[in-house]
């Protein structure tokens, strides 16, 4: 069985002529367009380290966790954020939880961080620190955005 050895979060925004072209747009200005990115996970095993967000290998696929939202409507402002929550026992698996929606991003920031350390609190676990990021937009056409936690093992 592999075992993540590190991961990173990025963002990135962008206005597309369809929903589906801003959101591989924002993932273009997130760095993590020429990767798959496999979805549903929600935990990073003990020990893993956060890196600086860096290219990785052409059409890898990669265990990630990603909030997302598009919007049509000019002048809304969305956000979408990330957070890993990190429990004080260190053999525990980190939880990470997003959030995506129209709002300002301190603001879904901080719901991200608060259903992070939810879920560490309903597992039983106290929190020891959580590292998040999110991303704004205000939509001019078409907008999307978009956060990532990139789950990766050493290749």
């Amino acid at each position: 069985m592999k075992v993540a050895k590190r991961f990173f979060l990025s963002c990135g925004a962008s206005e597309g002529s369809s929903c589906q072209n801003a959101l591989d747009l924002a993932r273009i200005a997130a760095g993590v367009d020429n990767i798959n990115l496999l979805t549903g996970c929600n935990l990073v095993p003990p020990q893993t380290r956060q890196t600086a967000p860096e290219r990785l290998a052409e059409a890898a696929t990669l265990p990630a966790v990603v909030a997302s939202i598009c919007s049509e409507t000019p002048d809304e402002i969305i956000s979408a954020g990330i957070a890993v929550a990190w429990p004080t026992e260190t053999s525990r698996a980190g939880l990470v939880m997003e959030y995506a929606a129209s709002g300002h991003k301190e603001d879904i920031e901080a719901i991200a961080r608060r259903m992070a350390e939810d879920g560490l609190k309903a597992r039983g676990l106290a929190v020891r620190e959580i590292h998040s990021i999110a991303v704004q937009h205000r939509v001019e056409r078409l907008g999307s955005v978009l956060a990532v936690a990139v789950i990766e093992e050493d290749f």
